[in-house]
């Protein structure tokens, strides 16, 4: 006896989706090789890979992933390395790494969240019963980890390969015990602070004309460790009424991956 998942009517919608953006992609790529910008080429083979990942995992592990959700999934891959790398939207428009951070919370919790559904629902296990509560804070818990983990790759690739993925930021005001001048560790204050000045080892120096302090990161991992952290809470809020209303809350299902059921048998 041999269970085969279900085969779901093609959603037009999710169909012109992909066609869309694989064409758009193909295009960027074809004239990244005629620019002979071969890391740009990578970043569109790279997309045209990741593309793929939701109908794989659907057809290798009988795994229904919502339109609504492999929509979003697609159109946040698009965002962040076509128009956030190649066409620069990260420095073109300050807030959009924001929002793909903050995006990439709820998405990471509703991952997170059909994990367990998926394990509380199991008929095997039916003596296995997980809290809504409890449900919420596991996803809650991946969607922070896996932000978690971007941030240890982000930090990884600026220290071996110099990309600043970590985006500095200018401030005019530092405060540090390194400046204490009795060696303590007393923080001391320093402010308006209007440039920086680098000086090179043969005594020249070269002002940076930033109006302020360069800040290496550090601000911009607790930003998107906080929009993640958004992200995540609002999702496991959402996720905490749809098990607590099973089978009424709509708009969850919408991004809750799910088992297929199975069609028949053989």
């Amino acid at each position: 006896m041999n269970k085969t998942a279900p085969q779901r009517p093609q959603n037009k919608v999710l169909a012109f989706v992909y066609f869309a953006l694989r064409f758009s992609v193909v295009g960027v790529l074809i004239a990244q090789i005629f620019n002979r910008n071969f890391e740009s080429v990578f970043l569109c083979v790279l997309t045209l890979f990741l593309f793929l990942l939701p109908s794989f995992f659907e057809r290798r592990l009988h795994i229904d992933v919502p339109d609504t959700l492999e929509i979003i999934i697609l159109l946040f891959i698009y965002a962040a390395e076509i128009l956030g790398e190649i066409r620069a939207y990260y420095i073109t428009f300050p807030y959009w790494d924001t929002m793909l951070h903050t995006l990439n919370g709820f998405l990471c919790a509703a991952v997170g969240f059909s994990l367990v559904d998926i394990l509380n629902r199991n008929t095997k296990l039916s003596t296995f019963s997980l809290s809504p509560a409890y449900m919420a804070l596991v996803a809650f818990c991946f969607s922070m980890t896996v932000g978690v983990m971007w941030e240890f790759f982000e930090c990884a690739m600026d220290q071996f390969f110099y990309l600043d993925m970590q985006k500095d930021a200018v401030i005019t005001t530092i405060s540090s015990v390194n400046l204490d001048p009795t060696g303590g560790n007393t923080p001391v204050r320093i402010r308006d602070i209007a440039d920086v000045i680098i000086v090179h080892s043969d005594g020249t120096q070269t002002p940076l004309g930033l109006g302020g302090y360069l800040d290496i990161g550090l601000l911009d991992t607790m930003k998107d460790l906080f929009v993640n952290f958004i992200g995540a809470v609002v999702f496991s809020v959402i996720g905490y009424f749809y098990v607590k209303q099973r089978g009424k809350g709509r708009f969850a299902r919408r991004f809750i991956p799910r088992v297929m059921e199975p069609q028949g048998k053989k």
